[in-house]
């Protein structure tokens, strides 16, 4: 939903329980089975019984599907955690999910192909490289949604991030609007008024109030260069579709959750390279102090 709004109160991203989302950990259980001593003497004299009254092929058909059962169970459960997102969190929106599952890219840190069709026809990511990012990547889970379940910022570099967001859209809203995300039907988002480029409603980036992570959508030279440099991954759907379009484009990368004052402003230097891609123009964007240009 794309809105031009001097104030974003009405943006559906959870901002009003912040503070609640802000401290809630995304978990990712592993599949486990604990049995305390009566659970262990039932299933034991059970399966004892059941070899006089059932067939064995009956038992073994059970005993294997189990393990099944409680697998997707505990799967589905972590599905959830993810919180919401572009997904239905629901049991079809978990099929869904698990379809797609096939078609995901093997690779997430390997660039797309050049497009010599592309435009603009370079990056601008190349002007003034980005800086190697510290330390080891972060975990990310989950396909729709994508999250990152560690390697979080504090919440200061959120509220920084979704303030400088929100001022370059007012300042520019002639060619810049805000909005509810397209993509994650969550969060709050930017959006190109006259996209030259291919997004869900010409979205430029979101920003997730669950992680504090990004995605967003960059040209080729710019999506090798994050990778390069270690600032974010592409989505595992961000590749082409044999048999049917994919819901997001080629070019869609997780940017990872600044950690410090200093990363947010390398944030809003790809956020800047987002909006390249989408608008064919090259804007700044005004962090701690800086001249807007």
């Amino acid at each position: 939903m794309l809105l031009g709004l001097s104030s974003t109160s009405m943006i559906d991203d959870g901002y009003s329980n912040e503070g609640n989302a802000m401290q809630r950990a995304i978990r990712q259980d592993p599949m486990s089975i604990t049995l305390d001593g009566p659970a262990i003497f039932t299933l034991a004299t059970s399966l004892a019984l059941s070899v006089h009254f059932f067939q064995p092929s009956l038992i073994a058909l059970v005993t294997a599907v189990a393990p099944i059962l409680l697998y997707i169970r505990n799967d589905f459960h972590n599905y959830l955690k993810l919180g919401p997102g572009g997904t239905p969190a629901t049991f079809q929106g978990y099929l869904k999910i698990n379809w797609l599952r096939l078609w995901t890219l093997k690779d997430p840190l390997e660039p797309p192909e050049p497009d010599a069709s592309s435009y603009p026809s370079a990056g601008i990511l190349s002007k003034n490289p980005l800086p190697l990012r510290c330390g080891p990547r972060p975990t990310v889970v989950g396909i729709a949604p994508q999250r990152q379940i560690d390697q979080q910022g504090p919440r200061e570099c959120y509220l920084a991030l979704r303030e400088i967001l929100e001022n370059h859209g007012k300042k520019h809203d002639d060619v810049i609007g805000l909005g509810t995300s397209c993509f994650e039907k969550h969060g709050l988002g930017l959006f190109a008024r006259h996209p030259v480029n291919y997004t869900c409603a010409g979205e430029i980036c979101h920003v997730h109030n669950s992680d504090q992570s990004m995605h967003m959508t960059l040209h080729p030279d710019d999506v090798r260069e994050v990778l390069l440099k270690g600032w974010g991954q592409r989505h595992p759907l961000a590749c082409r579709g044999r048999w049917f379009k994919m819901p997001v484009p080629r070019q869609f990368v997780m940017i990872y959750s600044p950690r410090t004052m200093d990363e947010v402003k390398i944030v809003c230097k790809i956020i800047e390279a987002a909006g390249w891609w989408c608008m064919a123009k090259d804007q700044h964007i005004n962090t701690f102090g800086n001249a807007d240009n």
